[in-house]
């Protein structure tokens, strides 16, 4: 059974958090979540007992280092049920696997008058990239406009692939908004016309169960930070026939066959994009991460964030002068909102002051900001160890801000 005070105090910020007064009702979980007691132990044990460098040594450090390092890309595999462990590959954390996809994989294809097609609700990290591509080739970016709920229109993006479509890269869940992306109709309309897709899961990973297998996307991304692993590890998941055919995204030690100085040759997947020392800590955090949300099941943890949205949409929308910015039918874990004319960092700092951490600003969605007219929302986000409590605290707060101004 789901028992969220169990599940609280194995993480020791929010336990610490909750003694504190006033206490700490964290709600920034799109930025980063805590990480429980299990995966900080196993990063310590790994450091005590293990730390040595991998794939190369003989000896039983480097033997076991090894091991832990691609039993946690196999954890990986099974979380998304990719056909392949080598099509697992380690990265820095979604903005860096995004950035492999462009530069190795989209860069040698394509050419002037060609087109990428993106949603207007990107984060900068799957925008970005294809913008620059698109520049350096004489292509176009195409967005897919929003309605004013957050959702993407689908008769839109519809009109917009055709032949000149060479990617499609999609956010499953919005971080600004919340919004589950349609992405099993979306990537259907894409492989119809034989359109290669990218999909950014860095907030759905956490949320539901993901089967690549079932989606047919080319390319899924996600961190580990967001998902209560450590900073700095990632997963670019690529069906191995893409990933066979790109050339590196860099170039150094492991990543190589043979070195002479007239040429090189390549090592095979997934070692071909993962040159040097790789974050040998971060991956077997990742691991344990993944451990740990398997252990609780991702349909509870789906449920309990349903059941705080939904409580969290009908709290705050008792507060007079609140505006939700984003209201789609389908959405998960996020309020974005806005309270009378207070600017959204204002209103953060007075919500610090009653122990509410929430994010203010345009959350690297500027152009979505844009669409609604507005320069920011404060945005309050849920993982697995919030409660309503904290939304409680929240609202009340909110009325400190309001009294305030």
């Amino acid at each position: 059974m789901f028992q969220i005070d169990q599940i609280r105090t194995t993480f020791p910020l929010i336990n610490q958090g909750s003694q504190q007064s006033p206490p700490l009702a964290y709600l920034d979980n799109a930025a980063t979540t805590q990480k429980p007691l299990e995966v900080i132990q196993r990063i310590q044990a790994y450091y005590e007992n293990e730390n040595a460098n991998i794939h190369r040594g003989i000896y039983d450090l480097a033997r076991q280092a090894t091991d832990d390092y691609e039993a946690a890309r196999q954890k990986a595999k099974n979380l998304l049920n990719a056909a392949k462990t080598e099509e697992i590959i380690f990265t820095r954390g979604t903005t860096e696997s995004i950035n492999l996809v462009a530069q190795s994989f989209l860069d040698a294809q394509l050419k002037a008058g060609d087109e990428v097609v993106i949603t207007a609700m990107e984060h900068h990290s799957n925008l970005v990239p294809w913008q620059m591509l698109c520049k350096k080739r004489g292509a176009s970016l195409k967005i897919i406009p929003v309605n004013d709920a957050g959702e993407v229109i689908l008769e839109e993006y519809r009109q917009m692939l055709n032949d000149k479509t060479r990617m499609v890269a999609l956010v499953h869940i919005s971080n600004s908004l919340g919004t589950i992306n349609p992405i099993v109709e979306m990537t259907q309309l894409a492989k119809q016309k034989g359109i290669p897709v990218l999909i950014d899961g860095a907030q759905s990973v956490s949320h539901m169960e993901i089967d690549v297998q079932a989606l047919d996307c080319d390319f899924f991304a996600f961190s580990g930070h967001k998902m209560y692993a450590p900073t700095g590890i990632g997963v670019l998941y690529g069906k191995a026939a893409h990933l066979n055919a790109m050339e590196p995204y860099q170039y150094g030690g492991e990543m190589i066959r043979t070195v002479g100085y007239e040429e090189s040759t390549f090592n095979t997947l997934p070692h071909k994009f993962e040159a040097g020392t790789p974050n040998i800590a971060g991956a077997i955090g990742l691991g344990a991460a993944i451990d740990f949300i398997q252990k609780i099941g991702l349909p509870h943890i789906h449920q309990h964030l349903d059941d705080l949205l939904q409580y969290a949409t009908e709290k705050l929308g008792n507060i007079q002068g609140l505006r939700l910015i984003g209201t789609a039918q389908q959405k998960t874990s996020i309020v974005s909102f806005l309270l009378d004319d207070v600017h959204p960092h204002d209103m953060g700092t007075i919500l610090n002051e009653s122990g509410v951490a929430i994010r203010a600003g345009h959350h690297c969605t500027m152009p979505l900001m844009r669409r609604f007219g507005i320069p920011g929302t404060a945005r309050a986000s849920f993982a697995v160890y919030n409660t309503k409590a904290e939304i409680d605290q929240l609202a009340e707060a909110l009325k400190k801000v309001q009294a305030i101004f």
